[in-house]
């Protein structure tokens, strides 16, 4: 999988969507001035509702749910952190939506929101030209079924987790890949991440990081009981089943998706993770490639 070329990029952008982390009060002169900037340019600024209201007293403007938001606009625009942006791709996720989102963070370089405030104004003019590169990336559908029943039904920018809860000890977990069994996983939890979340939960594991244009999953042990557990990268042409081994005397185990949703499993529940029908668009900075934002944030040769 290659950077989408700017040849294959949908029509032009009329409408960018606005999208803040909450409470981040201090963006609040920044919006104000971005809408009419926009505007300058014969662009329509769609906020998010909660999001225009950090711009207390500004003139009014169009907003929009976040949840209805992405399927209005030609053009994501993400202030904030990492998190934000895949609160975002996960409600997208659920839409089907694929408009590019842009990331602009508020603190350090993100993984994902990597382009920095100094580059806001010169990042947009790009991406409005359509010379910024747009990167699709994979995302993961995942679900929890119970006696025929689906019980949640999720995508995930990151990773799907199943881990014990605060009062549980050690869980067995079963794992298999399509109908194979793979293997019996006793361990705190354990993690299916996309290459993109292969830099987040799963690197805190010491899992492997995957190249974003590489198809793939990684699945993850936390803290595994023995050390023959260890994490394997399949393709992500795969669909795998975790399915924890729950007993009465210890129910207390949970599946999030991204950190965003998550719920209680019960004994029989399965856990089952596929590649999603759509990706996730990112707009990438021309500034740092992803190799550059690696050494900047892992501090690769440093000492």
């Amino acid at each position: 999988m290659t950077t989408t070329p700017p040849s294959d990029r949908p029509a032009p952008i009329r409408r960018v969507g606005i999208v803040a982390k909450a409470h981040l009060f201090e963006a609040a002169a920044l919006l104000t001035e971005l809408a009419a900037w926009l505007e300058a340019r014969g662009l329509e600024p769609v906020f998010d509702t909660a999001t225009f209201a950090l711009a207390e007293g500004a003139t009014p403007r169009a907003t929009a749910d976040r949840d209805d938001l992405p399927q209005r606009v030609d053009l994501l625009l993400v202030l904030g952190g990492d998190g934000t942006l895949i609160g975002m791709a996960d409600r997208m996720g659920r839409t089907g939506t694929s408009v590019p989102i842009l990331g602009v963070n508020f603190g350090s370089l993100g993984f994902l929101t990597e382009i920095t405030l100094a580059e806001l104004y010169p990042a947009l003019e790009a991406a409005l030209a359509g010379t910024l590169p747009v990167e699709p990336r994979l995302v993961l559908h995942g679900q929890v079924q119970r006696g025929g029943t689906t019980l949640a039904d999720e995508f995930a920018l990151n990773d799907v987790v199943v881990t014990r809860g605060a009062r549980a000890p050690i869980i067995d977990l079963s794992v298999s890949v399509d109908d194979e069994f793979l293997t019996r996983v006793k361990a705190d939890g354990l993690i299916v991440a996309t290459p993109t979340g292969s830099t987040a939960y799963n690197l805190a594991v010491s899992g492997p990081i995957i190249h974003p244009h590489v198809d793939a999953f990684t699945i993850t042990p936390i803290a595994p009981h023995t050390l023959t557990n260890r994490p394997i990268v399949i393709p992500d042409s795969h669909t795998v089943r975790i399915e924890p081994l729950v007993s009465d005397r210890h129910p207390d185990i949970y599946v999030t998706f991204d950190g965003q949703a998550g719920l209680q499993l019960a004994p029989g529940d399965v856990v089952v993770v596929r590649r999603a029908a759509h990706r996730i668009r990112l707009v990438r900075s021309p500034q740092r490639s992803y190799f550059d934002i690696l050494r900047q944030k892992l501090k690769w040769g440093e000492r």
